[in-house]
């Protein structure tokens, strides 16, 4: 059989989604299966270029291909006749997010015609598929919600998980990852003006340079320089692993997330709490608070709290961590299974 992976590729941006599909070719590789993928370039703004970027997939021409495994949009909108959705999150900002009022669709007639193509457009997409899996619940359900398609939910693995075997921790909370507005790493900053004597590692490319000079200027205004380390690059895996075996705990507060993350299932491995907030979306399917880690409000008060609790007691946060080590393993994630389901 003969697989093509489809995705999009944002030029310098490198998060989960990214990982995912290397991980994906090259584990269809490993079951002996033909693989390749292919990535068509992809840019959210101006709002109106998003009709160009459909009408671009749909008019690809595939050949030389048995099944083809759509993961992103627009990409996933490319025609064929055997076509599997693995489906990450479709264009938020025309669903959930425009809801949220996070769109960068804008209102008025022209918004109203790219929001109409966006939905016309996924339902072709969709009804085209030979299956629909989801990554999480979360977002099997806002499939449902929006657009009325059913899916099964086929949850991505841990990538390397021999890289995170623990270990003892050096004192600092870690948030690792993609760095935007997004996933909140300067409410995070915010937060240390409440955890004395707490220290906090971010780790991660940032979207933009803007993102990483707006998380340089907070750590000045809120006068936490001295307690926070801004390692503002992709981090290369061995680096990344070494800073997650060492951390106290694992902050990650993304906005309603499409999954576990990562980051989630990174600090579980290596058995370490994570902090995340109530609404934090599709990280709630695992984070149990006072179980394996803290779910608090997205405040800087209440997240300060949660970070200066787990520095205090040490025990207590190595017994989450093992909690959260459980709570992975109960998942059963491998990627033999989950090629299997995608091929089958």
């Amino acid at each position: 059989m003969k697989v093509l992976v489809l995705s999009t590729i944002v030029p310098f941006v490198h998060g989960g989604a990214e990982e995912l599909y290397d991980h994906l070719v090259l584990n269809l590789r490993r079951q002996g299966i033909e693989a390749e993928g292919m990535r068509i370039p992809f840019s959210w703004n101006p709002a109106e270029g998003l009709l160009d970027e459909m009408l671009i997939a749909r008019r690809l021409r595939l050949s030389h291909v048995d099944r083809v495994i759509g993961l992103k949009f627009p990409a996933y909108m490319i025609p064929w006749h055997d076509k599997v959705l693995w489906l990450l999150h479709q264009y938020r900002q025309a669903y959930d997010l425009l809801d949220a009022g996070q769109s960068n669709i804008p209102p008025g007639p022209e918004g109203e015609r790219i929001l109409a193509a966006i939905r016309a457009g996924d339902a072709l997409a969709f009804s085209e598929a030979k299956r629909i899996h989801t990554n999480a619940p979360i977002t099997g359900r806002r499939l449902k919600h929006y657009n009325g398609f059913d899916s099964e939910v086929l949850r991505p693995p841990l990538n390397d998980p021999e890289l995170f075997p623990g270990g003892e921790a050096e004192g600092y909370v870690l948030a690792t990852g993609r760095v935007n507005d997004a996933k909140r790493q300067g409410l995070l900053v915010r937060a240390l003006r409440h955890a004395p004597g707490v220290r906090l590692v971010i780790a991660g490319p940032p979207d933009s340079q803007a993102d990483a000079e707006a998380l340089r200027r907070l750590a000045a205004a809120e006068g936490v320089e001295d307690r926070v380390t801004l390692d503002l690059r992709f981090v290369p895996r061995a680096d990344l692993a070494r800073m997650v075996n060492g951390a106290l705990a694992v902050a990650y507060l993304p906005f309603d997330e499409d999954s576990l993350g990562y980051c989630t299932m990174e600090a579980f491995q290596a058995a370490k709490p994570v902090i995340t907030a109530t609404d934090a979306g599709g990280v709630l399917d695992i984070v149990r608070d006072a179980e394996n880690g803290r779910v608090v409000p997205p405040t800087a008060e209440a997240l300060g709290e949660a970070m200066v609790a787990l520095a205090s007691n040490a025990a207590r946060a190595r017994s989450m961590g093992l909690a959260g080590r459980a709570a992975m393993e109960a998942e059963g994630l491998d990627w033999p299974t989950t090629v299997e389901r995608l091929v089958s």
